[in-house]
């Protein structure tokens, strides 16, 4: 299973489906009309005909993250800038927007919010930010 890259991916600005409990026939189906490319560690899957794949070499997440980078070239959007969740695009949003929505805490303490467009989840640069970005630092996509 490749979720933790998905995640990774996502945030560091590649526009990410990920399925854990698709078939691969429903796999190589959404890869097709979508147009995407089908990142996997399965070779069979890897070797079907008509589908643009990767095949996922390592098991460790920067080596992997290498691979695709090397495979499919840099993110083509910046960092944080897509919902690590479902990968929706984030939108930049005023607090009183998400009034309500997040802790009065943060809502005092915080002036930067991004909402994702597709399930609303609401983002702000908690101490988590910093972490994040060394990790994207670390995969040389800063």
């Amino acid at each position: 299973m490749l979720g933790r890259l998905a995640k990774w991916l996502r945030l560091l600005g590649y526009d990410t489906a990920y399925e854990n409990d698709a078939s691969d026939h429903a796999l190589a189906r959404r890869a097709r009309s979508e147009g995407r490319v089908l990142l996997t560690r399965d070779r069979d899957l890897a070797a079907r005909r008509g589908l643009e794949t990767v095949f996922v070499r390592s098991e460790q997440l920067e080596q992997q993250v290498e691979e695709i980078r090397e495979t499919l070239g840099p993110p083509p959007a910046p960092s944080l800038s897509r919902c690590s969740v479902c990968n929706g695009t984030l939108d930049e949003v005023s607090g009183e927007e998400i009034a309500g929505i997040v802790p009065p805490y943060v809502l005092r303490t915080q002036s930067d919010f991004r909402r994702c467009t597709e399930c609303e989840r609401v983002y702000w640069p908690g101490s988590h930010v910093d972490r994040m970005s060394q990790e994207i630092e670390r995969f040389g996509a800063a």
